[in-house]
């Protein structure tokens, strides 16, 4: 769920930590969901005064999501949480350190595929399976290396590890619904909502 205020101004403001102050109202983390909130004027409504909505309120929530699963994602980075690159990312997962994979959107297929025979490998040995998600394109992903490209990262086990897992689950049910997700190796209907 995300939460929804009106600034003083009366134009509505996505309070995705949940701590901005005033009456607030909650739109399932859905793409759909929130435009059809937008579309019906809900947020009047469940206000219960005059409001203003942004242009492309959806937008923005997706590039603050986006923005706090990168942010996430450097944090894991630094406590050692995290992996970059094919290689290692496929020795974390063959070694039961990585609880996920992001993959750049842009990745080649036959990456994905090389590493998705990790992850499968991995769960039928009875560990589990391995979310991977493709959220990102390879220029956003860049904020984790000096300048390189970054293709293929894989989170490790962690506070901050888990905290890259929940922002993106985060993002993909924002972008793709909780009937469409596209966490690989995990039905949607399996996802947590937090």
């Amino acid at each position: 769920m995300i939460r929804f205020v009106a600034d003083p101004q009366g134009v509505i403001v996505a309070d995705l930590k949940g701590r901005l102050p005033g009456r607030g109202c909650w739109v399932t983390a859905e793409r759909a969901l929130v435009q059809q909130a937008v579309d019906k004027n809900l947020f009047a409504r469940a206000l219960k005064m005059k409001v203003s909505v942004p242009e492309d309120l959806a937008g923005g929530i997706d590039v603050l999501l986006q923005s706090a699963l990168t942010g996430m994602m450097s944090l894991a980075r630094k406590a050692g949480q995290l992996v970059v690159g094919a290689t290692k990312a496929d020795a974390a997962i063959r070694s039961g350190q990585a609880i996920a994979v992001l993959h750049a959107t842009d990745a080649a297929p036959d990456g994905i595929r090389k590493i998705d025979q990790a992850r499968h490998a991995v769960g039928m040995a009875g560990d589990g399976q391995i979310m991977a998600f493709q959220l990102l394109s390879a220029d956003d992903m860049a904020v984790l290396s000096a300048g390189g490209q970054v293709i293929h990262v894989a989170v490790l086990a962690g506070q901050a590890g888990e905290g890259v897992v929940k922002r993106a689950k985060m993002l993909d049910r924002f972008r793709n619904g909780a009937e469409n997700g596209q966490i690989a190796g995990n039905p949607a209907k399996e996802t947590e909502t937090e």
